[in-house]
């Protein structure tokens, strides 16, 4: 058994564990520590508990100290230079005419680095671009190409429900998310409809996942052969929140419409299965 810390070092990040020593934190309260990045200070996102050694993906590091006020005022200081870097960073790209879209800056706490985080479509040779900017900030530059999910994670703004970014607001890691989940849940599959501002799946696809996909196990799917109480049938549709089927009976003429009956009512003969054909694919290719 080992007792830890959680540190945070961005607003809603990754919550990494440190040896506490024998200081008592609380939520809230800010302690330098070293990671693979050097001396870092962040925020105790987790108060002292003991956990199992097997909880442990790394050799656990100590806390060097609590945060001081020169530690705050050295940490408010770096953000001011990060806002002063962009702006340089962006005109360099602009002045070796790279296609490159900067999005965020970064400081690292002890000032052995500045890290620039970027988007493009493709990979960009900004070899030259690097050397301009160790030229100006004189320390260690790496320049950090992130995906469009990172990009909406470190920008932020409001989703199409009206509310902040997950990934921005609460979202420690993103969770995987795929076209399958859209299509078991029932969803449109127009691209407009199950993508986030990020044009890339929305992450609440994978909320209800674990609901749908027990469901999944106790309804029969849309295909199915089943025995109604009125005789047996094949699925035409199905709800699973409410747990009715509509079923087009065997007897019936085809020009009856089918009827509604509760998954209890019905007994599988030869259950059906969700098919997601090529057309779909090809169409919401790049999505996940």
């Amino acid at each position: 058994m080992a007792e830890v810390i959680g540190v945070r070092f961005k607003e809603v990040g990754k919550v990494y564990y440190f040896d506490p020593l024998d200081n008592k934190l609380n939520t809230g309260d800010m302690v330098v520590v070293e990671t693979a990045r050097g001396l870092e200070c962040g925020e105790v996102a987790t108060a002292n508990k003991t956990i199992d050694d097997s909880e442990l993906a790394y050799p656990l590091k100590p806390l060097i100290r609590i945060a001081d006020e020169n530690d705050l005022l050295h940490l408010a200081e770096n953000k001011l230079k990060e806002k002063e870097a962009y702006k340089i960073c962006e005109q360099k790209i602009a002045d070796h005419n790279l296609d490159m879209k900067l999005v965020n800056v970064e400081y690292t706490f002890d000032n052995n680095k500045i890290l620039f985080y970027f988007t493009a479509d493709g990979r960009v040779d900004f070899r030259a671009l690097v050397k301009d900017l160790a030229s100006v900030f004189r320390t260690r530059i790496e320049l950090r190409q992130i995906g469009v999910r990172d990009e909406a994670k470190m920008l932020g703004g409001l989703g199409i429900c009206g509310k902040p970014f997950c990934c921005a607001s609460f979202m420690g890691e993103f969770m995987p998310v795929s076209i399958k989940m859209a299509k078991e849940q029932g969803l449109s599959l127009s691209p407009v409809k199950i993508s986030g501002t990020c044009g890339r799946l929305m992450c609440c696809l994978k909320y209800e996942q674990d609901a749908y996909t027990d469901l999944l196990k106790k309804t029969p799917k849309i295909g199915a052969i089943v025995n109604t109480p009125e005789g047996k049938g094949l699925v035409v549709d199905n709800n699973l929140i409410a747990g009715t089927l509509k079923v087009k009976l065997n007897s019936s003429p085809d020009d009856v419409a089918p009827k509604t009956f509760t998954v209890k009512q019905c007994k599988l003969v030869k259950d059906g299965y969700i098919k997601i054909d090529k057309k779909e694919i090809e169409e919401l290719k790049g999505l996940e």
